[in-house]
């Protein structure tokens, strides 16, 4: 125990990135860990049991707005993240953590904070979904992966807010844009239907995002970088884990319900086929 203590006290003092200690909930885990877990007790009990014997909200006017700050938030984010390096100078091979206090990194350390309190904002995506009674999105899928981004984020710019990692960030936010787009325009009403056929295309684009992250990141173990193969280790284990969730989802809402609907339309023709014979040998 004396061990664990002691390498928990090493990386909370010495392994951190000092121009973001102080900045909000990242002076330490146990704020972000509280909030995650009242996060996940609310989604999967507390919530649901105060909605049982309730009528679902509808939220029409908070969701449209809530959507449009998230795709205004999501597109800073993504030009912040473009234009403090990705743009300018950066490396998609080998690119380390600039800890300097110069405005370009100091400006991608604040584009990596945003990114964070972005994804503590969207555990309202999750409350939504329980007073608006949407139990089918409560997957586990959805809960995982908000939970898990977010520690990710919160890690990202209490140790590395800047660097190789930051790609994550920036293809994230450019579906997020597509995404919560997407969500705005759903949250006008049924007649907007007929313009949301791209909804699977959202989640071809994520399992895409994870592909590239995966591969960014792996590249590491093959070459030498000022860049810790243990995050790179992390990222992958997480990109991977989000393949086979992702692509699960994908296969079982997209494809086999396309496989379903054509056997089932191949049956209902043999059937009508079998009842013309039959009334054609009727009438004969």
């Amino acid at each position: 125990m004396s061990g664990i203590v002691d390498w928990y006290n090493d990386l909370m003092q010495n392994k951190i990135d000092r121009r973001t200690e102080d900045w909000f909930l990242v002076v330490g885990p146990g704020p972000l860990l509280i909030i995650i877990a009242s996060y996940i007790y609310f989604s999967t009990t507390a919530g649901p049991r105060y909605m049982r014997d309730k009528k679902p909200y509808s939220l029409k006017y908070i969701l449209i707005g809530y959507n449009i700050v998230q795709v205004i938030f999501s597109y800073v984010i993504l030009h912040e993240g473009l234009a403090g390096g990705w743009l300018n100078d950066y490396s998609f091979g080998c690119q380390p953590v600039d800890r300097s206090n110069s405005p370009t990194a100091l400006r991608m350390a604040r584009a990596v904070w945003l990114y964070y309190i972005c994804k503590l904002i969207e555990f309202s995506d999750t409350i939504f979904f329980v007073l608006r009674k949407k139990e089918r999105q409560l997957s586990f899928l959805h809960i995982f992966h908000h939970s898990i981004i977010t520690l990710a984020a919160w890690i990202a710019v209490r140790f590395y807010p800047g660097g190789h990692s930051t790609l994550l960030g920036v293809i994230n936010s450019f579906i997020h844009v597509l995404m919560y787009g997407y969500y705005m325009l759903s949250a006008f009403g049924p007649h907007m239907e007929k313009y949301l056929w791209w909804k699977k295309y959202l989640t071809r684009l994520q399992l895409i995002q994870f592909c590239i992250v995966f591969v960014h990141n792996a590249q590491h173990f093959f070459i030498d970088c000022n860049f810790p193969k243990s995050l790179a280790a992390l990222l992958c284990l997480n990109s991977g884990v989000f393949i086979y969730l992702f692509g699960s989802f994908y296969i079982k809402t997209y494809l086999k319900n396309k496989n379903d609907e054509k056997e089932f339309k191949k049956n209902n023709n043999n059937c009508n086929k079998i009842d013309d014979y039959k009334n054609d040998k009727k009438s004969k």
